[in-house]
């Protein structure tokens, strides 16, 4: 009975340390966090070279052209 408790015991510690290290990786790599990296537009020359990639005016064109609505 006591050696149930003591493994019992020893599991309940090791879910907690795994928890404890997700918590303190989790805080760490937030800024970094990769299931949003592809949603980011990225810096203006990428978005620039990519707009030109795809046959569109710069960015710089466009930002400085008139808006329709006015």
């Amino acid at each position: 009975m006591a050696t149930f408790l003591y493994e019992l015991v020893v599991i309940v510690m090791e879910k907690e340390k795994i928890a404890a290290i997700a918590a303190i990786m989790s805080l760490l790599n937030d800024s970094e966090n990769i299931e949003n990296v592809g949603r980011k537009k990225g810096e203006s020359w990428t978005q620039d070279h990519r707009r030109m990639n795809m046959g569109m005016q710069s960015l710089m064109n466009n930002r400085s052209s008139r808006s329709p609505w006015r």
